[in-house]
């Protein structure tokens, strides 16, 4: 077996992967899978800009995991990469200087561990957007297949879209046949022999996190900063005192800063309004202002979506709350906005008696939920047609879905370009004659038998 690590840090926390593959499989597909996984202690790399070192030695603990998790004779030869992504855009938005201190200090960790250290790097929303494709596509083998008989198939199936919602930036990924007015949002890719036209967009501060943050800053507006303010997708009995610095430490909020000092701090009580919260969440978006024939939303062309498309991350993570601790199905976009408006009438005690483990979220799932509905259905365009084809997976088989395995098969180019050479036909033929010499033998020993049994027979009369 050979292996190889990624290192996926996004904005709200870091992932470690370590992946695997049988090493005498030269440009093989279907046979990369997840090996093992780890989940770094504390908050993402980007909240170290004050302390960079301290997001080298955040990763320590993964990492002499990955020393025990890959085989110690194969540690020099297994590559390892460190992708950051929409948590490290913002900070490198803010202060680049604070930025490439935090990447340094992650590389020094990285290179003092005795595997092949590739490098480390904030992706662009546009690749992570990409990666999170080729890795669905690639586990549900819609590229390319090995066929029973060990040779090559591709597949007469057609891709799958994807949709990430991570802390800090939302993704949406599909091929389209229809044309892409913006160059911005065109990817073609040639993967085994295909070419494919990709539609990709990264909606940078429409993460999770930063979603709630523009939606506290919205409401403090709405009410003036006064002492107390009333929050309509928090539940009922929920109440939280913050300050306006934990508001306003965004790029995604700066510009709405108020000139009120930024330690001052505001009790913000939940209310538990469906209605009114759909209001204020709708407000997060730009419905209106488009220069292309269509949009999804702040002016971004998005042409029809198709297909069917699986949604990870929080995504996944919101309609698995739905359907598991509120016992609701989500199988059309009524379904959300219905969840939606259950968990915002849902006071916090009978929140809590369902799901103590989610404590430290549980209030904002009301929020996220609407959130979600508008992104696919305003935003998005998806409908009571398009809606059921969206699958919410956190995983492909035992493999993470996201971008990190996708990063990883680029990087190491193990999708080719073209079509895997055919040295397998040898194989191939070696079969179908292995195949033919056993119908043949079958059928021999049939018409044998059948010709001994009329024999018999006819000695007995």
């Amino acid at each position: 077996l050979q292996y190889g690590i990624v290192l996926d840090a996004g904005s709200s926390h870091t992932a470690m992967f370590v992946y695997k593959w049988p090493a005498d499989k030269e440009n093989d597909t279907g046979v990369v899978s997840e090996h093992t996984m780890c989940d770094v202690e504390g908050p993402g790399i980007s909240s170290y800009s004050s302390n960079p070192p301290a997001a080298g030695t955040s990763l320590v603990q993964c990492l002499n995991q990955a020393l025990r998790d890959v085989p110690k004779e194969k540690h020099v030869g297994t590559p390892l990469y460190l992708g950051a992504t929409a948590g490290m855009r913002l900070l490198h938005i803010s202060s680049q200087q604070a930025s490439d201190a935090v990447l340094g200090a992650v590389a020094a960790t990285l290179k003092s561990y005795p595997f092949d250290f590739r490098g480390s790097k904030i992706l662009s929303g546009e690749e992570e957007g990409v990666f999170g494709w080729v890795t669905a596509n690639y586990l549900l083998e819609n590229f390319i297949k090995r066929g029973w008989l060990g040779e090559w198939i591709q597949p007469q199936k057609k891709t799958l879209g994807a949709m990430d919602f991570g802390g800090a930036s939302t993704q949406i990924t599909f091929e389209t046949r229809d044309t892409i007015e913006d160059p911005r949002n065109e990817v073609m890719l040639k993967l085994y022999g295909q070419t494919y036209k990709v539609y990709t967009h990264s909606f940078l501060c429409y993460g999770r996190d930063q979603v709630l943050k523009r939606l506290l800053s919205k409401l403090l507006q709405a009410e003036r900063y006064q002492a107390t303010v009333s929050h309509p997708c928090w539940p009922t009995g929920y109440r939280k005192s913050l300050s306006l610095s934990s508001v306003y430490d965004s790029p995604c909020t700066e510009k709405e800063k108020p000139s009120l000092a930024l330690d001052t701090t505001i009790t913000v009580v939940g209310t538990g309004n469906g209605s009114l919260c759909a209001l204020h969440a709708n407000k997060l978006f730009d419905f209106t202002s488009c220069s292309f024939s269509r949009c999804s939303f702040d002016g971004i062309f998005q042409p029809e979506v198709s297909g069917n498309f699986i949604a990870f991350s929080a995504f996944f993570y919101t309609v698995d709350f739905i359907q598991t601790v509120m016992g609701r199905p989500v199988r059309l976009p009524s379904d959300l906005k219905d969840a939606a408006e259950m968990i915002c009438a849902t006071n916090w005690s009978e929140l809590l008696q369902k799901a103590p483990k989610l404590e430290k979220r549980l209030p904002d799932y009301c929020a996220v939920t609407m959130f979600v509905y508008l992104l696919t259905t305003k935003g998005y365009n998806f409908n009571d047609h398009s809606f059921p084809n969206i699958a919410f997976q956190k995983k492909a088989g035992d493999t993470s879905i996201g971008w990190a395995l996708g990063y990883m098969l680029n990087l190491t180019n193990m999708i080719p370009a073209e079509k895997p050479s055919s040295h397998k036909s040898m194989l191939y033929n070696y079969w179908v004659i292995l195949i033919l010499l056993f119908v043949v033998t079958t059928l021999t020993s049939l018409v044998t038998a059948v010709c001994l049994l009329q024999r018999s027979k006819s000695g007995t009369i």
